[in-house]
């Protein structure tokens, strides 16, 4: 069932569950007031008619006459009136008795003093009444008519209302309802129209500050999000494709040369020498892209926990210095900043991932393989920067740096894919931190900047 219809149909039932609510509610407020109402004509009738039998010179058959020719033309109340002995005095019609008054009865009303009851379709009252010291039972009885046909006519009126109103809103929620989501089949529409080879189109989008338009607005930025990440997936896969082929094809190559000619063993040697090394650079790209491809994990799938920056440098520290013994690295954290201060909430392997490449990087373009590592705290923000005195950085490319597979002029002349700098940056970004990178003639300092627990 579309939205619409159910909106429709949700909107008709809760109006007609209000409707109904109000309806029976008048219906029998109405039926309550009527009772009470022609209760009280039954009293003033009987009142009335019990001083015109004691009080007035009126024979009995007179007033019997006026009950007849009354009962004619509508329904005249019929009263009966009993003396303290039970015996009856006066009565309207006694052929036709409608209440039919017993002992019991009489016994009633003369100790509650009034009562009243229905008997059938009739409404019955009986009270007690005096006169010159006496005391007498007078009973009133009568068929409303005409406070019931009021009420048909009332019950009437609300079904035909009922009804009315229903199919007059049913109507209403078919407009409105269509109205108010056109946009939004509008925008079904447009998002049919939207495929992995046509992401550049877009929803339109308005003014309104409304809930549609903020829908809009969002899954055009979701768009924006699925096509750069499908042009960088492009890339990447296209790069990725470039880097391994280059150490492949080397391999074959080399391979395919020593198994034509008859080499000697050195010869074998160094073709193995060759073909070995182009390997473990393949296996260096390998565990890049999967470092690159942890880093790009969502972030929470990955697990935090309290880590230590000094001990993470000081982990990196080791590591490249035992790998490579010509790299020289100095580790220098201000007496300013506490021990608390360095920890985060982290990715120890990540980090560590980070770091190296920095470290790395800063060893492996300076002329004499040294990097100096700062830390210190600055505006109330943990800052470790990397520095290198060497080549400088052109101010064009520091502009591409962090971008995947980029090297500069300068860079290619050193082993590298282009992948460290860039997945470094992913994982500081993963660890809400910050960094940016300067560069002149004497100095290359990269900054990683941490917000302090």
């Amino acid at each position: 069932m579309k939205i619409r219809t159910r909106l429709t149909l949700l909107f008709t039932l809760i109006t007609a569950m209000l409707l109904s609510v109000y309806s029976v509610s008048i219906y029998y407020s109405s039926k309550e007031a009527r009772e009470k109402s022609f209760y009280s004509e039954l009293q003033n009738e009987a009142i009335a008619k019990a001083d015109l039998f004691f009080q007035s010179s009126l024979p009995e058959q007179e007033m019997h006459k006026l009950y007849k020719n009354n009962n004619r033309t509508l329904n005249e109340v019929q009263v009966a009136i009993y003396d303290s002995g039970n015996q009856l005095i006066y009565h309207d019609d006694a052929k036709v008795d409608y209440v039919k008054e017993d002992k019991e009865m009489l016994s009633e009303i003369f100790h509650k003093k009034k009562i009243s009851f229905f008997s059938g379709k009739l409404q019955v009252i009986g009270m007690g009444y005096h006169h010159s010291g006496k005391s007498y039972a007078v009973t009133a009885a009568s068929y409303d008519k005409y406070g019931y046909e009021y009420l048909t006519h009332l019950l009437t009126i609300s079904i035909v209302a009922f009804i009315s109103i229903l199919i007059l809103i049913y109507l209403a929620g078919i407009f409105l309802s269509k109205k108010t989501l056109s946009p939004l089949s509008e925008m079904v529409n447009q998002i049919k129209k939207i495929t992995a080879g046509r992401l550049q189109l877009r929803l339109k989008t308005t003014k309104e500050k409304d809930e549609l338009n903020e829908l809009a607005q969002s899954f055009n930025g979701m768009l924006e999000r699925l096509e750069n990440s499908f042009d960088a997936q492009k890339h990447f896969v296209s790069n990725i494709s470039h880097e391994l082929r280059t150490p492949l094809s080397a391999i074959i190559t080399e391979l395919e040369l020593a198994s034509e000619k008859e080499l000697t063993r050195e010869e074998y040697q160094q073709t193995i020498q060759y073909a070995l090394e182009d390997a473990r650079n393949m296996a260096k790209l390998s565990n890049s892209l999967m470092d690159l491809a942890k880093a790009s994990y969502d972030p929470n799938e990955i697990s935090f926990s309290e880590v230590r920056l000094d001990e993470i440098l000081l982990e990196s520290y080791a590591k490249l210095t035992r790998e490579n013994s010509g790299y020289k690295i100095s580790l220098n954290i201000e007496d300013t900043v506490e021990e608390q201060q360095l920890i985060i909430q982290g990715n120890e392997y990540l980090l560590q991932v980070a770091f190296n490449n920095l470290i790395d990087n800063a060893c492996k373009y300076s002329p004499e393989h040294t990097c100096f590592i700062d830390v210190k705290i600055h505006s109330g923000k943990l800052h470790i920067r990397f520095i290198n005195r060497g080549i400088a950085i052109s101010q064009e490319d520091l502009l591409h740096i962090f971008e995947p597979f980029y090297r500069s002029e300068t860079s290619r002349k050193e082993k590298g894919y282009g992948i460290g700098l860039f997945l470094t940056e992913k994982i500081i970004h993963l660890h809400h931190a910050r960094i940016i990178v300067s560069s002149d003639q004497h100095e290359t300092v990269f900054t990683v900047i941490f917000d302090i627990m």
